[in-house]
C-alpha cells in the first residue's frame, strides 16, 4: 500500500530546502503517520543563521511602520487562508477544528496585528542633569538574530507569538517548531514572500530538540533565545547557552490550582472550570489541574463538577460536537494514562474518565490517542499527581477549610504559572491573588487575556515575561546616552 505523505522542507533565506533525512509525524486522530518532517541538525541551522545575519542591516534598518505594514499583510494573508490553517492544525495536533477556529488561527493572524501596532507605541526615558551640564536618554535597538522555539499544544499560535514582536522590533530570526506540529509553520512559509518578508528575515528550521534544536541553542550568533515548552527542555537550554551569556525568555510548565471559596458563584465556577481544566485535552500550559474548595460545598462541587465532565465529549476532531480531541502523540497518552493509574494505586478515586467512561469511536479512529475528561479526588498534596505537571485531561478536587490553607497549598508545589480565584467577596479575592505564587491569577474567570499586559510565570514556570511592552524589551537592547552640553 504506496502512502503519499506530505513532506515538508525547510525555510531559509526565502526559500524551500530540502532535507536529506526525516521524522515522522503522526495525525494523532487515528495514529497514522501521515507527514515527513525535515530531521534538521547543525548544518540548517548554520545556513538558516547566515540568511538571517544577511537580512538583519537592512530589516532594522526599517522604520516601524515599514515593518508594521508587513506584519498587518503577513495577517490579511493567515486570514485569507483561514479554513485550510485550520483543518491543518486540528489534523496536526488532534485538537477540535472548533478549537482550531475558535482560538488557535484568528489568534495567530492577531499576534501579528498586535505587535505590528503595538511596536509604534513605545517611548524612550530622557533625564536632565542640569547641574551637570547633561542630559541622558535611552535609545532601544534590535539585538540581531532571535532564536526562537515553540512548542506542540498551540502550534502556530506560540509560534507567532514569538515571531511577531520579534520582527517587529527588527530582528530577524530562525524558529523551530515541534518537530510534531509543523505542518501549519510550514504553510506560513509559504506566505512570506507574498507578504513582503524579504528573504532571511523569517528563517524556519523543522526538527528535533535534541539536533536542531540544541544547534539553535548553542550558535554563538543568535544571542538571545525565546523557548516555550517543558521545564526539563529549559534546564537544558539553560545549561548549553550559559557558555554564551545568551539573553533567554523561558515560558514553561503549570501546576495551576483553582481555589473555590464557599460564597462562589457556583454555576458559573462549575462551567468555567471544566473548561480550565479540559479545553485543548488539557494541553495548554494555563489550565487547571488541582482545585480546592472550601469544605462546607465541597461534597456539593464534586457532584456537580463531576456531573458536567462527564458532559465534556472526547470523540474525533472533526466532529462539531466534540469538545476534546486527541492527544498529541501515543507516548504522551501512555504518560497521561500512567499518572490515572498511579491515583488509583494511591488509593485515589476516579470519577469518571480514563477506565470509567468508554469511548465511542468511528473505526478508523480506535487507534487514536484519545482520553475522556477525568477527575480524581482523594490524592494527598506530596503525591506525584499533584506535584507534577500531567499536561492531560486530568484535575483533581480536594476540600480546605481555611483561607491561610487554601493559599499554601495552592502555593505548594514547584510551578508558578497562573491560578484562578473564585469568591464573590472583593476583599478577599485581592488578599488571595496578592498571596498566591503565579505570574498571571483570574478571578471568577479563565484564561481572559490583554496582550499589552505582562505573561509568563514564577519558581520552575519559568524566567522573563512576554506581552506589549515586555516583549518589546526582551527583543531589543537598551542603550543610555549622556550628552554633555
Amino acid at each position: 500500500m504506496s502512502h503519499s505523505y506530505l513532506v515538508l522542507e525547510n525555510y531559509i533565506g526565502g526559500k524551500f530546502v530540502p532535507c536529506q533525512t526525516h521524522i515522522d509525524s503522526y495525525d494523532p486522530s487515528t495514529g497514522e503517520v501521515y507527514c515527513k518532517v525535515p530531521d534538521s541538525g547543525r548544518e540548517e541551522v548554520e545556513a538558516a543563521v547566515a540568511a538571517a545575519k544577511e537580512a538583519f542591516p537592512d530589516w532594522s534598518a526599517r522604520s516601524p511602520q515599514q515593518r508594521a505594514q508587513v506584519l498587518n499583510k503577513l495577517a490579511d494573508l493567515i486570514e485569507a487562508h483561514l479554513e485550510e490553517f485550520i483543518q491543518a492544525e486540528s489534523k496536526d495536533q488532534g485538537k477540535t477544528v472548533t478549537f482550531a477556529r475558535a482560538v488557535d488561527i484568528p489568534r495567530s493572524a492577531y499576534n501579528f496585528r498586535f505587535f505590528a501596532s503595538s511596536v509604534l507605541h513605545h517611548t524612550t526615558d530622557c533625564s536632565q542633569m542640569d547641574h551637570m551640564g547633561c542630559i541622558n536618554y535611552t535609545i532601544r535597538c534590535p539585538v540581531g538574530v532571535a532564536g526562537l522555539i515553540s512548542p506542540w499544544n498551540l502550534p502556530l499560535y506560540l509560534l507567532t507569538w514569538k515571531i511577531a514582536p520579534a520582527i517587529a522590533t527588527g530582528n530577524t530570526v530562525v524558529t523551530k517548531p515541534s518537530e510534531m506540529t509543523s505542518v501549519t509553520a510550514w504553510m506560513m512559509c509559504k506566505l512570506m514572500q507574498q507578504a513582503g518578508v524579504p528573504p532571511g528575515v523569517v528563517n524556519v528550521i523543522f526538527g528535533t530538540g535534541p539536533r536542531a534544536g540544541d544547534a539553535l541553542v548553542i550558535h554563538p550568533d543568535i544571542p538571545l533565545i525565546s523557548f516555550t515548552g517543558s521545564t526539563a527542555t529549559a534546564q537544558r537550554i539553560t545549561e548549553r547557552s550559559a557558555p554564551y551569556c545568551k539573553k533567554l525568555s523561558l515560558e514553561l510548565g503549570g501546576k495551576n490550582p483553582a481555589i473555590v471559596f464557599a460564597d462562589a458563584d457556583l454555576a458559573q465556577c462549575i462551567e468555567t472550570t471544566v473548561r480550565s481544566s479540559f479545553s485543548n485535552q488539557g494541553e495548554i500550559c494555563l489550565c487547571t489541574s488541582r482545585i480546592y474548595v472550601e469544605r462546607s460545598i465541597y461534597s456539593e462541587f464534586l457532584e456537580r463538577f463531576v456531573a458536567a465532565a462527564k458532559k465534556w465529549k472526547t470523540g474525533v476532531p472533526s466532529d462539531p460536537s466534540s469538545n476534546n480531541g486527541a492527544l498529541i502523540s501515543k507516548e504522551h497518552l501512555e504518560k497521561v494514562r500512567s499518572f490515572v493509574a498511579l491515583a488509583k494505586s494511591e488509593g485515589g478515586i476516579i470519577h469518571c474518565g480514563e477506565g470509567v467512561d468508554q469511548l465511542d469511536l468511528p473505526e478508523q479512529n480506535k487507534s487514536g490517542y484519545y482520553m475522556p475528561a477525568t477527575v480524581i479526588s482523594g490524592i494527598s498534596d506530596s503525591s506525584r499527581i499533584m506535584q507534577e505537571e500531567i499536561f492531560g485531561p486530568v484535575t483533581c478536587v480536594s476540600p480546605f477549610d481555611t483561607e491561610d490553607e487554601a493559599v499554601s497549598k495552592g502555593n505548594g508545589v514547584r510551578y508558578g504559572l497562573s491560578a484562578t480565584v473564585w469568591s464573590r467577596d472583593v476583599g478577599k479575592v485581592h488578599r488571595v491573588a496578592k498571596r498566591l505564587q503565579a505570574g498571571l491569577v483570574w478571578t471568577n474567570c479563565w484564561l481572559v487575556r490583554d496582550l499589552n499586559l505582562p505573561f509568563g510565570g514564577m519558581k520552575n514556570s519559568g524566567m522573563g515575561r512576554e506581552g506589549g511592552k515586555d516583549s518589546y524589551h526582551f527583543f531589543t537592547e537598551v542603550k543610555t546616552i549622556t550628552i554633555k552640553h
